[in-house]
């Protein structure tokens, strides 16, 4: 039961990949720095890969605790760490199958030995926030009494996709043998989409997939929700965000990264990060085409070597993030043979690097991205126009945003096509060096304006991440038969 005269205990639970773990490490601190009590739990393996990486890079904290140096500067976060069902070692990026269906079902398992601890030995825990992908949140929060919060890492427009599959599937858009290809124009909140602006797994036609077991099970769980927390603004999205909250109380709070630094007081990053400043310094302002297709979805090998050749063309300047296992294998060397001794003058490839360090460096104007929600925002904050190459899942609809909405990128992939070189070359030569690529940074600084605004004081991500501690705060105190005034030590106004 929980006590309201202490601080309010989060037990917070994200999914184990990188780019939902960012996003809820910010929100972490975000609440901590408003007065939460934080119990944050990883993975096993997710922690030891953040260790091997924060050892890899010589850094000296403490790597039993990613949070030590946040709770030094007088955040109450504490750090636990839970099987996922799976051996540390096991490699989950060449098992991806076997990896979601431990998450599917043994993980519940673990996290409910571990509330089941934590319950015994305090303090008492007053809502749980998990990750909205996971299958378990509502049955495991109805168990141990606790308040619901699901927390969506992606556009309020990819969740309201998912919300409401039964149309899709209703008007033949989805799940059919032959699904319909006419716009979609009956979704709350949409004016209209494209059946191909549709994330991945909607589109297709197996749903027998492990993936889609998830999909499923995890939305019957998140309309259980008692709220939702969606790591977007109002601003970008304000029919959907309005339409959803008819529906269930729903927060845009977003961006959740710190606005005022590119670095984070907590470790994170699953693979060691390069630091590229050196060689940013030596390249005129606006020069760099920043390349990186993220942390999860991987890349057909015959498309690797087309976009190399597209940029071996291009005779850009370039900094390639080429992540481990970037084509689902262990191959040595995905780039064509060559293709460094070609344009080692004005390239490097790194296996991976602090993205918001690179991006808001003065040398950096274009970004080549997979549409990750992280790398969107990240790219809108440092005013980089994108050249979009969506892979899987939310990116289509990402993109969608990107280059339809807000016209603050150019497509070089639609519709899960191939690409070319020569298309390759044309379209970053048009982002880097024409006209279109000039309007398309007028455009992102009107977004980027959206961002600052909503994260000043009186923004409208500030307005709702306060509107919804004093809602989950009274639901506490209801639930609990306590007072609803504010206790002293919880304090909702930031440190």
């Amino acid at each position: 039961m929980a006590d309201t005269k202490h601080k309010l205990h989060a037990l917070f639970i994200p999914y184990p990949l990188q780019g939902h773990l960012i996003p809820a490490v910010h929100l972490a601190i975000k609440l901590a720095s408003k007065g939460f009590t934080i119990t944050f739990v990883n993975t096993q393996a997710i922690h030891h890969q953040i260790s091997k990486a924060k050892s890899s890079s010589g850094s000296s904290n403490d790597n039993n605790d990613i949070f030590a140096h946040a709770r030094q500067s007088g955040l109450d976060i504490r750090y636990m760490t839970v099987s996922d069902g799976l051996p540390v070692e096991f490699n989950r990026s060449l098992n991806h199958d076997q990896f979601m269906a431990t998450l599917l079902h043994i993980l519940s398992a673990h996290i409910d030995d571990l509330i089941r601890k934590i319950t015994q030995e305090g303090p008492p825990i007053a809502c749980m926030i998990a990750d909205t992908f996971f299958v378990w949140p509502s049955t495991i929060a109805k168990k141990y009494g606790l308040i619901n919060v699901s927390l969506w890492t992606e556009p309020a427009l990819v969740f309201t996709l998912y919300y409401h599959m039964h149309l899709l599937r209703r008007h033949g858009h989805f799940a059919c043998n032959d699904n319909r290809e006419d716009i979609i124009d009956y979704i709350p909140g949409v004016a209209a989409i494209d059946p191909a602006d549709l994330p991945s797994y909607l589109q297709d036609a197996d749903i027998s997939t492990v993936v889609h077991q998830i999909i499923f099970k995890a939305f019957a769980e998140a309309k259980d929700a008692d709220y939702i927390l969606c790591n977007t603004v109002y601003e970008l999205e304000p029919e959907t965000i309005s339409a959803l909250h008819i529906k269930k109380p729903f927060y845009a709070i977003g961006p959740t990264f710190p606005f005022n630094s590119s670095k984070s007081i907590v470790a994170m990053s699953l693979w060691p990060e390069s630091d590229c400043t050196k060689w940013l310094d030596s390249k005129p302002a606006g020069s760099v085409l920043y390349i990186s297709f993220g942390s999860y979805a991987p890349v057909r090998k015959k498309d690797l070597e087309e976009i190399a050749m597209g940029v071996l063309h291009s005779q850009v300047n370039f900094i390639w993030v080429l992540r481990p296992y970037i084509m689902s294998s262990d191959a040595e060397d995905p780039l064509p043979v060559g293709f460094m001794e070609e344009c080692r003058e004005r390239g490097i490839i790194v296996p991976w690097c602090c993205q918001m360090a690179v991006l808001s460096h003065p040398s950096v104007g274009g970004f080549l991205t997979h549409c990750g929600w992280n790398s969107i925002l990240e790219s809108v904050w440092c005013g980089v126009p994108m050249l979009c190459y969506p892979l899987l899942t939310d990116q289509f609809t990402n993109h969608k945003l990107v280059v339809d909405d807000w016209k603050i990128g150019i497509d070089i992939r639609r519709c899960n096509r191939s690409v070319t070189r020569n298309e390759v070359s044309a379209k970053i030569k048009a982002l880097m060096a024409t006209e279109l690529g000039d309007d398309l940074r007028k455009e992102i600084k009107e977004v980027r304006r959206a961002l600052e605004n909503t994260l000043k004081p009186n923004g409208s991500s500030e307005k709702n991440i306060d509107l919804f501690i004093e809602d989950l705060k009274n639901k506490v105190c209801a639930q609990y038969g306590t007072a609803t005034s504010t206790s002293s030590s919880f304090n909702t106004k930031p440190h």
